[in-house]
């Protein structure tokens, strides 16, 4: 055969190959990849509005203590002691729910970015087995090639 014509023939061969691959593979993973991505932003801007939400209880608790140690200044009776230790209470307890708000923050993201990876990594996988079964234009069993769809999870 001629040498031209196997390197045409190639070239064909390629171009075919990348048009499915455009047409077919890569808008399904694009689209999973931005669903992930604003799965991620949801639970992001949920932090965040704890974070408000802190920053607003951290306000109302500063506006009490002001006022607090106003009314301390203008006359100290034995109910006001009482009235300052319950305020310096709630200011404690305000400490730990804003440390509280916060851990709990965090965590839900951490296990929002780990539930989004590992579901990622089951969609690419997913997609690998439905490109190939489109190139190859059979089927490939899933469950008789489990262990290598098992590397391929853990590789990604």
């Amino acid at each position: 055969m001629n040498l031209n014509a196997t390197i045409f023939f190639q070239m064909i061969v390629f171009f075919v190959l990348g048009w499915v691959t455009m047409k077919f593979i890569w808008p399904p993973l694009t689209k999973a990849i931005d669903e992930r991505r604003q799965k991620i932003a949801d639970g992001l801007a949920s932090a965040e509005k704890g974070k408000a939400d802190l920053a607003q209880a951290q306000a109302r608790i500063s506006l009490i203590e002001a006022s607090a140690k106003s009314d301390l200044h203008v006359r100290m009776t034995d109910a006001e002691k009482h009235a300052a230790q319950i305020i310096e209470q709630a200011r404690a307890e305000g400490e730990v729910e804003r440390a509280r708000i916060v851990a709990q923050a965090k965590q839900d993201a951490a296990q929002e970015v780990q539930r989004a990876r590992d579901a990622l990594r089951d969609d690419v996988a997913d997609l690998a087995v439905k490109g190939a079964e489109q190139i190859l234009k059979r089927e490939v069993d899933a469950r008789a090639h489990a262990e290598l769809l098992a590397q391929l999870k853990a590789q990604l």
